[in-house]
Parts: C-alpha cells; sequence; structure tokens
C-alpha cells in the first residue's frame, strides 16, 4: 500500500462532524507514535489468532503489548491495576479514532465496554509498519475531516498569517464548534483536542502551531508532535513517565530502551513478509543460499553505529544464517562488517525495493523510495543520496558503485 492509495481510502469516506458528532474523532493520545504502536498491537492480535470483536484490555493485555508499550514508551507494566485507566485511555484514543476514520469499526457496547473490529486490514497493517506512515495518514484525516466540517477555513487563515490574533480565532473557532456539535462540554476539553489537530498540519505545512496555551514560537517539528518525550509538567515535577500519576515516587527511575520496540518491529515486519512473499528465501542468492532459509535479519549497516536508521526496513536484508556469520561478520565477529559482502546487500536490497514498489501489485509496498535514499545517505555519509528523483533506482545504483 502506497500514501496514494490510503489518500483514495480517505476520500471515499465522509467525516463531517456536524453529521457524526463525534467528538473523539481524534484526541490526545492519538499522536503518530501511539497510533502507529496500537495498530501494531492490533495487527499482531488478531496474526495470533486474536478473536473479533475485541476490545481495549485484549490489545493491551496480550504478551506483545505489555512487553512493548514498557520498552518503548517507559510506560508502566499493563497488568498493575493502579494503571488500569491510564492503558484504557492509551490503547481506546487511538482506536475510538481508527473507527472514527473508518479503519477500525465499532461493534455496538458489551458489559459497558465498547467492542471493535477491523474494517480495512490494509490501511491498517499501512499505519502499523511506521511512524511515518501514521504520520502521512493523520495529516490526511485531519485535513479531510476539517475540510468536510466546514473548519478548514480557519485553519487555513492561521497558516497564512501566523499571527497571535488568528491563533485565538481559530482555537476560539475549534472550540465554539466542538461544544455545538459534539458532547465535549467546556473549552479546556477541546483546547485539549485542538492542540492534536493543529499541531500536526502545522507540521506538515512547516508552520508555527500550538504550545502550552499560545502561538509557538518556532515552526513545530516531529519531536512536538511525538507522544514519546517528556511530558513537561512530569519534567517540572520530576515524576517520570514510567510510574503511574497515582503511583509516582519522585525516587523513581526509568531505564528507557528506545530503540528496542522499533527495531524489533521492524524485524519482525521484514521477516513476515520474506516468509509470506519471498518463500523464506535470502534476499541475496549466492552459494551459501541454496536450501537455505532466510532466518537472519541483518542491518546493512550496524544498528551500534547508526542507531538513526537501525528501525528501518530499508537498512534491513533477510539472508541466511551462513551468510550472516560467515560473510557478513568473518568469523561470527558481529564488531566486524564485510565491506564487500555489505555492498553485494546494497545492491540485492535496491532491487528488493525496486521489485517491491514498482512490481506485483498482488503484494503490499512495505518500503518507501525516500527512507532507502535516507539509509543510503546517512550509512555512506552522502547526502546527495536524498537529491535523486522518485524511484530513480539505476540512479542509486551508479551512486552506490561510486561509493565502493
Amino acid at each position: 500500500m502506497t500514501n496514494a492509495v490510503v489518500h483514495d481510502f480517505i476520500n471515499e469516506h465522509t467525516y463531517d462532524i456536524r453529521v457524526s458528532g463525534n467528538g473523539r474523532w481524534i484526541d490526545q493520545k492519538c499522536t503518530m507514535d501511539v497510533v502507529c504502536f496500537v495498530a501494531d498491537c492490533i495487527v499482531d492480535y488478531i496474526q495470533n489468532g486474536g478473536q473479533q470483536p475485541f476490545q481495549s484490555p485484549d490489545i493491551w493485555h496480550s504478551d506483545y503489548a505489555v512487553q512493548s508499550v514498557q520498552d518503548f514508551f517507559g510506560k508502566p507494566d499493563p497488568m498493575n491495576y493502579s494503571a488500569h485507566d491510564e492503558f484504557n485511555k492509551f490503547f481506546r484514543q487511538p482506536m475510538k479514532m481508527l473507527a472514527a476514520a473508518g479503519v477500525l469499526k465499532e461493534n455496538g457496547r458489551k458489559k459497558a465496554t465498547i467492542q471493535f473490529s477491523v474494517a480495512n486490514m490494509e490501511v491498517l497493517e499501512f499505519i502499523a509498519l511506521r511512524e511515518k506512515n501514521a504520520y502521512n495518514f493523520l495529516c490526511m484525516y485531519v485535513e479531510k475531516t476539517l475540510k468536510d466540517s466546514g473548519l478548514w477555513g480557519s485553519f487555513e487563515r492561521f497558516f497564512d498569517a501566523q499571527d497571535k490574533t488568528e491563533y485565538q480565532n481559530v482555537k476560539e473557532r475549534f472550540s465554539e464548534f466542538s461544544i455545538q456539535y459534539t458532547k465535549i462540554g467546556t473549552t479546556v476539553e477541546a483546547n485539549r483536542i485542538f492542540t492534536k489537530v493543529l499541531n500536526i498540519l502545522a507540521c506538515k505545512y512547516h508552520k508555527k502551531g500550538s504550545e502550552r496555551g499560545h502561538i509557538s514560537k518556532k515552526f513545530i517539528t516531529f519531536d512536538k508532535i511525538m507522544y514519546n518525550q517528556v511530558n513537561w509538567r512530569d519534567e517540572l515535577s520530576g515524576k517520570e513517565k514510567n510510574v503511574a500519576r497515582r503511583d509516582y515516587n519522585p525516587a523513581a527511575t526509568v531505564d528507557s530502551s528506545y530503540y528496542k520496540y522499533r527495531i524489533d518491529r521492524a524485524i519482525k515486519n521484514l521477516r513476515q513478509f520474506n516468509d509470506k512473499y519471498n518463500h523464506s528465501r535470502s534476499e541475496v542468492l549466492d552459494a551459501m543460499s541454496i536450501g537455505n532459509p532466510a532466518t537472519h535479519m541483518h542491518h546493512i549497516f550496524p544498528k551500534n553505529t547508526f542507531a538513526e536508521i537501525a528501525d528501518y526496513l530499508e537498512n534491513l536484508i533477510a539472508i541466511t544464517a551462513g551468510q550472516h556469520m560467515q560473510k557478513a561478520h568473518p568469523d561470527g565477529n558481529t564488531q566486524i562488517v564485510d565491506r564487500d559482502f555489505q555492498y553485494l546487500c546494497l545492491l540485492c536490497k535496491t532491487e528488493s525495493i525496486k521489485q517491491n514498489i514498482l512490481g506485483s501489485h498482488n503484494v503490499p509496498v512495505i518500503y518507501s523510495f525516500e527512507c532507502f535514499t535516507h539509509v543510503l545517505a546517512t550509512g555512506l555519509g552522502k547526502p546527495e543520496f536524498e537529491e535523486l528523483a522518485e524511484n530513480d533506482f539505476e540512479a542509486v545504483i551508479n551512486h552506490i558503485e561510486v561509493c565502493y
């Protein structure tokens, strides 16, 4: 699936809040990293035999979610009773948003608990693949909702003017609209949602947004719209994010494994894709690949050296155990990278990505040309890779040849 297909999906739906009355079409927890994470947990739940319809606790009680939410977000143990309300919001809000967008479906209530099912697995898997996909989805969804609801004009005027007056106008317009057409009853509640709506679009258009109730001094950047950053109230109080608010102890500390979840997710996704669509074969075809399954997902550019691209699918390649421990890392020394085999991996990965993006329509698109050129620019220290024309794979090969 590509952004163009997601755009078509969004345009097939009407998101007029004046008709739906849905004040939870987006919410405070609906940042791109949380939405991606919750989508990933739902996909994993379904793939491992989870029943539909399901409810929020079914997802966050799963082994995958319990482990991952602590690794990636520094959250408390979901099985801790005192964290129950916190986790309900953390998972339910993105699920409500995905249902409002048509990716999930609400199937009524069972004992006062909302039941969900998957309405479009292809879109859900796209969102679950990486944070950038979730970001692109949210940008399209939020803008379409504002336009369908007659709210876009006030946001557009603010993005054009970028001053305090238009900031106040768009903020008041959103609050008044929310109170009039939804069950949101207070300005305070509406303003919390307003920030999530405004800032993701401000990031998209490289504009100022909202910061602590006022127009931001600088343009909104990706780090400002991620959930996984220090909450400024917690920062001032000294509270760590892995402690439920009611359990807060000033002496608590957090042992953060920031990249672990994202790297594990990328490895899992490539393994599943290669097993299903490449019959578990190695992406590098040589004598050692004959008759041996690709059980190792190898970082072409080592994760310890290139942490920035450690979770990119485009930096992973499916190879056999022999290829990994004898060729990629001679004599099994993972501290050494064989440059000749790295070069071969890059050529083979280029072909894999080319076939995925330009090849069969029966295979889901999991790669991004933009992400691949970023991996190459970072790993090879050559920023000119990111200046290549979209899907110009011949130029990619030529640039790789020059580097080696």
